[in-house]
């Protein structure tokens, strides 16, 4: 949004500094990593949190001590944050009163003038525009003349109410997603420690049958039968009869994992799945003008997007196509793993697709998820580039399979909470895919609030149903 762009009718062209209070984030003290300015009860928001934050920070990794404020600056609730440095133009208004360093400036909106939603939801518009400002330096970044250089058209106040009105219900339904998909996951994970990590109904099994609780869970196991005793609130739940009975009631003794309930089975990750690694998709581009498929590599796999700025043949094997719903273990570099929602994509090196002839997904998916942490650790240790973990390490990750019934019972609890995940993820992006269509044309006067109202009201009723 520059000066010569066309301004609608009634519509004014502005700069930042017009519109309310703009100055940088403070951070006075040499060296800036003194520990005693760390650790207290303020917020010290960074660009990695602004980047990572979808337009809202609703939390942070770090937080200043009172020495820490003295030398910073508390910026209020409702404060925009504008990244100069690092991650440029990232931006996202605080949910809290922060302080943030100099990498970041501070917009206080004055209310009398403009909507802090609806500016923010301009620098979306501007941020390649910026980021392009900032290229060519040693380390890119901007500074406070960059920003006062900007001009943006915006309607009245009313107007601006209403654009940002339709764009944040559409923004926090996406969060709202976001959030209980994270509830969901916590759920899944907890119930699979629960039976397959601490094995608490074999723990209750052997209690109730009297035999003997081995050592390394007797405090465990202590623990539970003394909340119950007391008939405490935050006891366990008592799983019913016809499930506990699914569990053995002893503990046997594993060579590698030490104690494990009688009878499971003790075998690796590369035995319980198969872990296809992707292709050097540079050697499969497509022709001029032929389709091709989106590249799925360890940046668009933490964007949970394929964004198609590389391109691959739809010709690959077909195991190395992934789909939405699909299981995918980064191996080098940020290892993560994902269930996939980002659309028909080619698989690059450093990716596994992981899938199972025998074994349900959320069952490899949550075993491999259980050993992400080693797998971090060795691959950190490497005194390479790029860490990573070799196949050996899947041979390595040794899992408890039980018989088949149990799997069964566990995963009429857990499927449903992985699928409604991926469903969820789903109705996301098509939300984003709305939000950012109807973002230019909002902004620019194309579209008017009265002509989509209606429209965005039937598609946020028709995702709630």
């Amino acid at each position: 949004m520059h000066s010569d762009i066309f301004i609608p009718y009634g519509w004014a062209s502005v700069k930042l500094s017009d519109l309310g209070e703009v100055n940088r984030g403070r951070s006075r003290h040499r060296p800036r990593y003194a520990e005693h300015l760390y650790g207290g009860p303020y917020p010290f928001v960074q660009t990695g949190d602004i980047k990572a934050s979808g337009g809202r920070i609703t939390c942070y990794s770090q937080t200043y001590s009172e020495d820490g404020l003295k030398q910073s600056r508390l910026w209020p609730e409702g404060t925009l944050c504008i990244t100069i440095a690092a991650n440029i133009a990232e931006t996202s208004i605080l949910t809290f009163p922060a302080c943030f360093p100099d990498s970041v400036i501070g917009f206080i909106a004055d209310p009398e003038k403009c909507n802090v939603h609806f500016i923010e939801y301009c620098f979306r518009i501007l941020r390649k525009d910026i980021q392009r400002q900032a290229t060519g330096s040693v380390q890119d970044n901007i500074n406070l003349q960059t920003l006062e250089r900007l001009r943006f058209p915006i309607p009245t106040l009313p107007e601006q109410q209403k654009i940002a009105g339709i764009l944040c219900r559409l923004d926090e339904k996406i969060t709202l997603n976001t959030q209980i998909n994270q509830t969901l996951e916590q759920m899944a994970q907890a119930l699979f420690k629960s039976w397959f990590v601490d094995f608490d109904p074999v723990i209750d099994n052997a209690l109730g049958a009297g035999n003997p609780i081995p050592e390394p869970l007797a405090e465990r196991a202590a623990r539970r039968q003394a909340m119950w005793a007391a008939d405490n609130e935050a006891a366990p739940a008592r799983l019913p009869a016809e499930t506990l009975r699914l569990f053995p009631d002893r503990f046997e003794e594993d060579e590698v994992l030490g104690w494990v309930p009688e009878s499971w089975a003790v075998q690796s990750l590369d035995q319980i799945a198969r872990y296809q690694n992707g292709l050097a998709l540079q050697k499969f581009r497509p022709n001029e003008g032929e389709d091709f498929l989106p590249v799925l590599k360890i940046a668009q796999l933490r964007a949970r997007k394929a964004d198609g700025v590389e391109k691959a043949s739809v010709n690959i094997k077909p195991e190395c196509i992934v789909h939405n719903g699909d299981v995918v273990f980064s191996w080098s570099g940020t290892l993560m793993i994902d269930i996939w929602s980002g659309g028909k994509a080619a698989l690059n090196q450093h990716l596994f697709k992981v899938t199972s002839e025998k074994y349900p997904k959320w069952f490899y998916f949550l075993w491999t998820q259980r050993h992400l942490e080693i797998f971090q650790r060795i691959a950190a240790d490497k005194a390479v580039t790029m860490g990573h973990i070799k196949r050996q390490h899947l041979t390595e990750a040794f899992c408890l399979v039980p018989e088949a019934k149990l799997i069964d019972k566990a995963g009429e609890l857990i499927k449903p909470l992985v699928e409604k995940m991926l469903s969820s993820r789903l109705e996301s992006e098509e939300l984003t895919q709305l939000r950012d269509t109807l973002l230019p044309k909002l902004l620019s006067g194309e579209l008017q609030p009265p002509n989509i109202e209606a429209a965005v009201d039937k598609v946020l009723e028709a995702e709630l149903a």
